[in-house]
Parts: structure tokens; sequence; C-alpha cells
């Protein structure tokens, strides 16, 4: 056999891994990890590269984002002038391409299951008889914090962590996120998509008892070249946002390890600037919208 019936044979064999015998596409929901392209999975790059068409939003960053062909990407996250792509609009659009026969990533920022909506996507596929894979990405709840020279545990600190967003469906009848009981519970609390809430949960926190000199770290677009990070107290959280002009995409650490990064930071490779120092001005506009970062 020769070097080009190899590649044809591969060519045939990887169609028919993409598509069902009817001749409908797979949808893959990819994690793309917190930003940084040496951070995607092995698994991720390879079906980013096979795939036909990529629907991402902005929070793979803009390095992930520049290794995808323009001519197959679409963009279903947040454009100029503050419109939102609907969700239900890209629930039917991965449905509509997987029955076309096409290869599909359903490309996300961190993993596709951390506030991402991949559960929402994976069940409408599902009723819609469309095939689907999940391939799970570095979630920026654990990464963020770790890039910054924060443990969200730590032996001497804390043994347990909670994840929850900021920015919960406004259609909810009452929010699901129980400050009081977080509050109680102790322990490190990461905070997704939570920057413009951030003057709401912390005065819920403290009225729920939490310590106002309980420390505090915001981490903007971590791992991007661009990262960077801010800490204070759930006291004087909110006002080193304003001064620093903190914006999304950014998670926000609430406990003792946010402390850790002051004792490590002399030492952290690729931790970031301190917001605090390089000032407003270093933060461009941006993008995001929602999901895991």
């Amino acid at each position: 056999m020769t070097g080009d019936d190899q590649r044809a044979g591969a060519d045939e064999h990887s169609n028919d891994d993409a598509t069902d015998g009817d001749g409908v596409g797979t949808v893959h929901l990819v994690g793309s990890g917190p930003g940084d392209p040496e951070l995607l999975t092995m698994k991720a790059a390879r079906l980013i590269d096979e795939a036909d068409v990529v629907l991402h939003d902005k929070l793979p960053g803009p390095e992930i984002l520049e290794m995808i062909p323009v001519e197959k990407r679409e963009d279903v996250g947040k454009r100029a002038g503050g419109e939102w792509t609907p969700q239900e609009y890209t629930n039917n659009r991965l449905v509509e391409l997987a029955r076309e026969g096409k290869d599909v990533v359903r490309l996300k920022g961190g993993d596709p299951f951390v506030f991402g909506r991949g559960g929402e996507e994976m069940e409408h596929l599902a009723d819609n008889g469309i095939p689907f894979e999940v391939v799970p990405g570095i979630t920026s709840a654990v990464a963020g914090a770790g890039a910054a020279g924060i443990p969200v545990t730590h032996r001497d600190h804390v043994s347990s962590v909670s994840f929850v967003t900021g920015h919960e469906d406004p259609t909810k009848d009452e929010p699901a996120v129980d400050w009081d009981a977080l509050a109680a519970t102790g322990g490190t609390l990461v905070v997704l998509m939570g920057v413009g809430k951030l003057p709401l949960y912390t005065a819920e926190l403290r009225e729920a008892g939490l310590a106002g000199d309980t420390p505090v770290a915001l981490i903007e677009r971590a791992t991007w070249p661009d990262m960077r990070v801010a800490t204070g107290t759930l006291d004087t959280i909110v006002d080193v946002r304003d001064e620093t002009d903190i914006e999304p995409p950014a998670i926000t650490v609430i406990g003792e390890v946010a402390a850790t990064r002051d004792r490590v930071k002399g030492f952290l490779q690729g931790g970031g600037a301190d917001a605090i120092e390089a000032g407003a001005d270093a933060n461009p506009t941006s993008g995001g919208a929602g999901g895991d970062e």
C-alpha cells in the first residue's frame, strides 16, 4: 500500500468515526481549559483540528481561537454592542450542523460541565437523536487559582472547596445559591462569573457571619498573556475591584488560601501581574460570554 493509499484510508476511517450510519455528524462538547493553548488536552487539540465547524464563544481565549481557521469558526458568544447569542440558537445550530453530516466541536472555556451549559446542550442533542462526545477540560475554578499561586485546598488551612456561579439564570423564581450555608460551611469558596455581582454576594457573606478580614483574590484572564490578580479582604475587595478595573472573565477566590499568593509570588513563574501595581490602564476591553470562566 502506498503512502497516498494509507492517507486515503485514514481519511475514510476518520469520516466514518465522525458520522453515524445515517450520515449524521457527531457533536463534541470540548473544554478548552482556562485559555493557555498549552493547557489544551491532546484530544481537544486533535478534535479542533479535525472538525468541520467549531462553535465557540470568547472564553477559550484569543490564542486558542487564532489556532482555528476563520472559515470553520462560528462565534456563538458575545458580539459587538453587547449582543448575546441565545442558548436556544446554539442548541438548534448544533443539531442543524450534525444533521448536515458535519463533525462539530462546541468549544467552551474551562470544562463543559462547570457552569458552561454543556449539560443543557447534551440533553438537547440526545432529545434530537444526535450522537455526541464529552471532552473534559481543565476548569478555571481550579486552574485559575493555581496559576495565581493560590491552592484551592491546603492541609494547613482548608480541606474543602465550593464552586458557585455569580451569574444565575435570571428567569429563576429565586436564587439557588445559599450564601448563608456557604458562609457556615467554611473552606474555600470559588465564584465564577462573579465580578459584576461582587458587592451583592460579599455583603451576603458578611451578613451570614463570614469575617470581614477574610482574604479574597480576583483573578482576571487566568493563564492568558494579560492575566492580572487583585487581592484584598471581604471588606475591601469591592473597592479594590473598582480601583484596578478588574473585568470579566475572572474568578473570585474567598478564604484563607487567597492570602497564599503574597507569600509565594516572588518565585512564581507566569502568575500574572498584580493589578494594584499594574493599574487600570493594563486592562484592555474584554469579551466573554459566560461559562466556566
